[in-house]
């Protein structure tokens, strides 16, 4: 017998008719013997609606009742998954995050686990009751309903798959794993049989929208083993593992991209200590993320400074720079037509070359590099957006990803 945490996103409990679907599914788990725990999300569309209904009650709205609204459309889909459960014939409870509880700090709308209490939960498992838990709330140290923020409910699935001691949480969703590259843009990429936490990690955090971010830390933090599956197939998904549970480790799993990129440049600014300081302090405390960074000497004692931003993030940047007196440039220049290209892989501690393929590659279809980071287990470009369906498709197969035909 098997320990199971599953978690169904909006789209798998979108109406009534994907609810009862759901409902075999965890039907199937427990014809095999297993102890199974659901969580689920709110029905797909329904979480922005109800934030919709709160921003008409005025500019000001107060966190705590935020949290009250917005957190009942999971509270709904976990009261009708039980139902849904029990006429099956299969013994079913829905659990509240405060009756759990599920414990969290006090900031709301985006509150962080601290603590979920297992005992009355265990105990119903190994009753053979299938516990159904709405993802994405918890309770605060005010005894407040409170939220996790955007994605918090695969991160309620691991925290409670760890706080439980799962076998494995399996993250069902539309799509039936984690693919090599985006199969929309790129046709020829194959799905994964298994990826580590860390390429995961690298590949959410650079736009792949499988899984959360938060989710991923998470379970590499706690060791939960993770499986990204279809709602709609019975196809095995992908494993996100320990990288140990991987023996022949791939030089480059996975290309991945990001188009919420926005890129400024300072021309000229004084080269003296504390310049960067000046610049990336005030953007810091307007909260303006900045991800890619490069410094070049333009002229004696002076240098050019480029750096991106989010897209959403570049008029509020660009206001901030323009009204600083603290840093004396020639000129600024912002351009949001820019995309964020990264090939991702942990063979790569231990090959040289990854990052030479990926300059060659660009530089004989034409396309032109303005940035460059990376990371132990990546390499990322910034280039101009026009050209990233075609980055994307020749890194694909100059590493070796494209699916064979069949």
């Amino acid at each position: 017998m098997a320990r199971i945490v599953q978690k169904f996103g909006g789209t798998s409990v979108g109406d009534v008719e994907r609810i009862k679907n759901v409902a075999r599914r965890v039907k199937s788990e427990i014809d095999l013997g297993n102890q199974v725990a659901v969580v689920v999300s709110a029905m797909s569309g329904e979480t922005n609606r109800l934030v919709g209904y709160t921003g008409e009650m005025g500019a000001l709205v107060d966190a705590r009742e935020y949290d009250v609204v917005v957190s009942s459309g999971e509270q709904v889909t976990s009261g009708l998954l039980a139902l849904a459960l029990q006429d099956l014939g299969i013994p079913a409870r829905s659990w509240m995050g405060w009756q759990i509880p599920i414990h969290t700090d006090g900031i709301h709308g985006k509150a962080r686990i601290a603590e979920i209490g297992t005992d009355a939960l265990s105990e119903r498992l190994n009753g053979g009751e299938v516990v159904v838990v709405p993802g994405f709330q918890g309770v605060g140290p005010d005894n407040r309903i409170t939220t996790l923020g955007r994605g918090g409910s695969d991160t309620s699935a691991v925290a409670l798959a760890a706080a439980l001691k799962a076998d494995r949480c399996d993250i069902y969703t539309d799509v039936d794993g984690v693919y090599t590259c985006d199969p929309r843009i790129v046709t020829k990429a194959k799905k994964l049989d298994k990826i580590t936490y860390e390429e995961m990690l690298e590949m959410a955090s650079l736009g792949a929208k499988v899984l959360q971010t938060r989710s991923v830390e998470m379970g590499m933090k706690h060791g939960v083993r993770l499986q990204v599956r279809s709602s709609f197939s019975e196809d095995e998904g992908t494993l996100v593992v320990d990288e140990d549970e991987i023996v022949e480790k791939e030089l480059v799993s996975g290309i991945a991209y990001s188009k919420d990129e926005a890129k400024i440049t300072l021309v000229s600014v004084a080269d003296r200590p504390g310049v960067a300081a000046h610049i990336f302090g005030p953007l810091a405390e307007a909260s303006v993320n900045v991800d890619m960074i490069v410094q070049n000497i333009s002229e004696e004692g002076r240098t050019d400074v480029t750096f991106t931003v989010p897209n959403g993030d570049l008029s509020r940047a660009v206001e901030v720079l323009e009204k600083s007196t603290e840093v004396n440039y020639k000129q600024l220049i912002s351009d949001p037509d820019v995309v964020k290209v990264s090939v991702v892989g942990v063979g790569m501690r231990s090959h040289a070359g990854v990052a030479q393929n990926m300059f060659q590659t660009l530089a004989d279809k034409g396309i032109n590099i303005q940035v460059i980071s990376t990371s132990e287990i990546k390499v990322s470009v910034l280039i101009a957006e026009e050209y990233f369906e075609l980055a994307l498709r020749a890194l694909h197969t100059a590493y070796g990803l494209d699916a064979e035909e069949v």
